[in-house]
């Protein structure tokens, strides 16, 4: 049985004293409590096969184990849980990037037949396999970064063969990798042209074709829509929601990107694991979140990417709502899977402690995929997914130095991560 043993810890993050190999009910972090960052300081940490096998301070440390790393002076992290990509894609959309410079905005852009509907013509051209190995080498970037769990999300297919391909893609990537990986299916991320004049129809062919065999295949864990104005309404919205239920697929909603528009109430009233985006959002919003258990997940890099306002971060932890943080990988608002970077926006732009960012990238972000009982902090029994920082002196410097590369040793399922 193989083991590591990272000793003289500095800081490690995100320890949990609960015994996870017991499977213990646990909640996501709400409000004020996510500036509370368990740490121990002088530790050790010991992790067996893929599992976290113990910890505590250095003078209890464990005599030896196959692999010694001396982590004097690091940082050791749970690895970031993404809860929300689009990292499945053909091609680029740079183009897109300077239409947005040259002053056109994201929805003028999409009236075009830009944006997702760009995306999803260039990968029904695409071969299953090359989009296999495309998205292989984005993911194999993701965990150089950093992130252990991740959710995929389909959506740039919008007909029964691509979504179906994008969904497969998904499936080999968690058999090649081993990495945790959540699927969602996303067939309502836009409405493709040919039924620009019957979107009764596509809705149809998502219910009556797409959804059947999904299911028949296991190709998903959830289930998405796009609602917001000019894609989907609320009432087509539930309608999706109702019938990814009949296949055992909960939801996780886009919602509340640029406007207000009922999708928060809908996703709570169909007890959505996540709703994500909330960009814009109001007080009676708020209210409807404070009274499920909805995790709200903001995508800090998407407004950054297409300089829109930022989701209002404090207002929610002050409301005592839980938050998580995920990267939105996608090629059109967000090319980039840096979960650091997304911390340091949270900081910089949304005003949210250091602390509470960690949270919301880990502990929180795991819930957001039902994966709160296994990742995203440091207990026995949880993945032994970890990262260990470059020599730095405080948590606040992760985020504070948001061009520096500070992860110097990542290791998912108890392997040392290459770098290179």
């Amino acid at each position: 049985m193989s083991s590591i043993l990272l000793k003289n810890i500095s800081t490690l993050v995100q320890v949990d004293s609960i015994d996870h190999t017991e499977k213990a009910s646990l909640l996501p972090i709400k409000g004020e409590a996510m500036s509370s960052l368990p740490q121990l300081q002088d530790a050790w940490l010991l992790l067996r096969e893929d599992k976290i096998a113990d910890y505590g301070a250095m003078d209890t440390c464990p005599v030896t184990a196959d692999q010694v790393i001396d982590a004097t002076g690091r940082m050791v992290f749970p690895s970031w849980c993404d809860s929300h990509t689009h990292l499945v894609f053909a091609g680029s959309r740079e183009t897109e990037f300077v239409d947005r410079i040259r002053g056109l905005s994201y929805e003028e852009i999409a009236k075009r037949g830009g944006g997702i509907l760009n995306s999803a013509q260039r990968l029904r051209d695409t071969s299953e396999e090359l989009l296999l190995e495309q998205a292989y080498g984005r993911l194999q970037e993701v965990m150089r970064y950093g992130t252990g769990a991740i959710e995929i999300k389909s959506g740039y297919g919008l007909s029964v063969a691509a979504e179906i391909k994008m969904l497969k893609v998904i499936q080999r990537l968690k058999k090649m990798t081993g990495l945790t990986i959540k699927a969602t299916f996303l067939g309502a991320h836009a409405i493709p042209l040919a039924y620009k004049q019957n979107r009764a129809a596509y809705i149809k062919l998502i219910i009556e074709e797409m959804l059947p065999q999904i299911g028949e295949e296991g190709l998903a864990d959830y289930i998405d829509v796009f609602c917001e104005k000019g894609f989907y309404t609320v009432a087509e919205t539930e309608k999706i929601m109702e019938a990814g239920r009949a296949y055992g697929l909960k939801p996780k909603i886009h919602t509340n990107q640029f406007n207000c528009m009922g999708g928060i109430e809908a996703a709570v009233k169909y007890d959505a694991v996540s709703v994500d985006h909330l960009e814009v959002l109001n007080d009676a919003e708020i209210a409807c979140l404070q009274s499920s258990k909805t995790i709200a997940t903001l995508l800090p890099s998407a407004p950054f990417f297409i300089n829109d306002h930022y989701p209002p971060a404090r207002k929610m932890i002050e409301a005592g709502l839980p938050i998580a943080l995920a990267t939105d990988f996608n090629p059109g608002s967000t090319p980039s899977g840096r979960m650091s970077f997304v911390v340091s926006l949270a900081c910089i732009k949304m005003r949210m402690l250091p602390e509470e960012a960690i949270t919301a990238a880990t502990l929180n972000g795991a819930f957001a995929m039902e994966l709160g009982h296994s990742h995203g902090s440091i207990a026995k029994g949880k993945q032994a997914n970890v990262f260990m920082t470059k020599k730095i002196p405080s948590i606040a410097y992760l985020p504070y130095a948001f061009g520096t590369d500070l992860i110097d040793t990542v290791i998912i399922n108890g392997k040392i991560i290459d770098k290179v």
